[in-house]
C-alpha cells in the first residue's frame, strides 16, 4: 500500500523551520520511506541539510537537497533540470512553501501583500510551470504522467484562525485552491492529478518558532494549550498528519482522485460555523 519505489517526487519546502518536524519535511522522509527517490528543494540550505541527516541516519539514500528560492523562476526551473538530470523523471511535485504574515488591507503594506502573494501562491505556479513539461512528456512516451499535491490552509475557508485576521494569507492560500483544480483540469487528459491537501491547526515547529511571537501568546505553551483547545479533536495534529495526507494523494492507490481537496483538521472547519 502506498507503495512509491520507482517513483521520483520534487519536494518543495523540503526543509523545516526550527528543529522537530515540518510539513515539508515529514513528507520528504516519508516519500524515501515509501521507496521514492526525493529531490528536495529549499530556500534554507542547513534546513535542508537537516532533512538530509534524517535520512541518512535512517539510511535512506535515495534523498537529494539543493537550496532553491521557490519565489524565482530561474531557480526553480535549475532546480527542476537538475533533478531531470540526476533521475530522468518527475512522477510526484510536491507544493510545500508558505506562510503567514498578519493584516487587514488597510494595515498591511502593499509590500506585504505582495510578498504573501509569492510566497504562498506563487511558489506553487512556479513549481509547476517548470515540472508540468516534464510530466506531460512523461505521459505521451509511456502513458504514465505524473501527480502533483499543492498544501492549502484552513485559514483561507470561513474563518479566521486564532481569530487574527491575515487577508493576505488567507487569499493565496485560497487561490491554491482555485489554482490546483483548474490546473486539474486543464492537464486531466494528459495523465496528470492535481490536488490539494489544506491541514488545520498543526504543531509544528511554527508554533514556537513564529505564532508565539505574532500571536503575543505568553510563552509557547499556553498558545499550545490553547490551539490543542480549539481542535474538536481535542489536539492539533502533527506534520506527519500531513504528510500522511500528501503521500495518498499522490499514490497510485488515489489515480482516480482529482481536482478535490482533502481537509486535514480533526473536525476544525466542520465544527465552526459558517459565514
Amino acid at each position: 500500500m502506498l507503495e512509491l519505489t520507482g517513483k521520483v517526487a520534487f519536494v518543495a519546502g523540503a526543509g523545516s523551520v526550527g528543529e522537530g518536524w515540518g510539513n515539508g519535511k515529514a513528507t520528504a522522509v516519508l516519500m524515501a520511506r515509501q521507496g521514492a527517490r526525493v529531490y528536495g528543494v529549499d530556500v534554507n540550505l542547513q534546513a535542508l541539510d537537516d532533512t538530509g541527516g534524517v535520512m541518512r541516519q535512517e539510511g535512506l539514500t535515495n534523498w537529494t537537497g539543493r537550496a532553491c528560492d521557490l519565489t524565482r523562476s530561474d531557480e526553480v526551473k535549475a532546480a527542476v533540470e537538475d533533478c531531470i538530470q540526476r533521475y530522468g523523471r518527475i512522477d510526484i511535485l510536491v507544493n510545500n512553501v508558505g506562510g503567514s504574515s498578519p493584516g487587514d488591507p488597510v494595515s498591511m503594506s502593499e509590500e506585504t501583500w505582495d510578498a504573501q502573494m509569492d510566497l504562498n501562491l506563487k511558489t506553487a505556479f512556479l513549481g509547476c510551470k517548470h515540472v508540468l513539461p516534464v510530466m506531460e512528456r512523461q505521459f505521451a512516451e509511456s502513458g504514465k504522467g505524473g501527480a502533483i499535491v499543492n498544501v492549502s490552509s484552513i485559514g483561507c475557508m470561513s474563518f479566521q484562525v486564532e481569530g487574527r485576521v491575515s487577508a493576505a494569507y488567507a487569499a493565496s492560500k485560497a487561490g491554491i485552491l482555485a489554482f490546483s483544480r483548474s490546473t486539474a483540469i486543464a492537464y486531466v487528459k494528459k495523465g496528470i492529478r492535481v490536488n490539494t491537501v489544506v491541514p488545520g491547526a498543526m504543531h509544528t515547529p511554527l508554533v514556537e518558532h513564529r505564532l508565539v511571537k505574532q500571536l503575543g501568546a505568553q510563552d509557547a505553551q499556553s498558545l499550545i494549550a490553547k490551539r490543542h483547545g480549539s481542535v474538536p479533536m481535542g489536539r492539533m495534529g502533527d506534520a506527519w498528519d500531513v504528510a500522511n495526507a500528501v503521500l495518498f494523494l499522490a499514490s497510485d492507490e488515489a489515480g482516480y482522485i482529482t481536482a478535490t481537496q482533502l481537509v486535514v483538521d480533526g473536525g476544525m472547519t466542520a465544527a465552526r460555523p459558517g459565514p
